[in-house]
């Protein structure tokens, strides 16, 4: 496999842009390696998932497109990244017991920290941010 592979996906700010981006990433994931029933994908489709709903309902509007990226550097870490053109970044509420939504980011930082990963929000040239969780990459060896 190469030291460095990259796929990316730009998709309308429309809540069905979500399951396509699910659909992307699993497509991906799969052609670098990994089974589709595979833990790490579907962890990888929830968090693309809350990340692509954030930006489709976070954004109010002011960004009609967000991308989906994916980054497999030398076999050893895969980063995922959504970028929409909002500028304002997450917030952390807490999660409410009785709240039906606000809690995309806690389940990205449970999930991303449970894999031993990190999370970071760096902002785009354009006025956006680019939302990243960078996580530890394996795949079962064939025999």
């Amino acid at each position: 496999m190469a030291d460095h592979q990259e796929a990316s996906a730009t998709l309308p700010s429309d809540p069905a842009s979500v399951s396509a981006a699910r659909r992307y990433v699993t497509d991906v994931l799969c052609e670098w390696g990994l089974e589709p029933d595979a833990e790490t994908v579907d962890t990888v489709k929830l968090i693309v998932s809350e990340l692509a709903t954030n930006s489709v309902q976070h954004t109010f509007g002011q960004s009609p497109t967000f991308t989906v990226d994916l980054r497999l550097e030398r076999d050893e870490q895969l980063c995922i990244g959504v970028t929409d053109s909002h500028p304002r970044w997450p917030q952390r509420l807490p999660a409410a017991v009785r709240q039906d939504n606000g809690r995309g980011m806690v389940i990205i930082r449970t999930l991303t920290a449970e894999y031993g990963g990190r999370l970071t929000v760096t902002p785009t040239e354009e006025g956006g941010k680019t939302v990243w969780i960078a996580l530890p990459w394996s795949v079962p060896v064939q025999s």
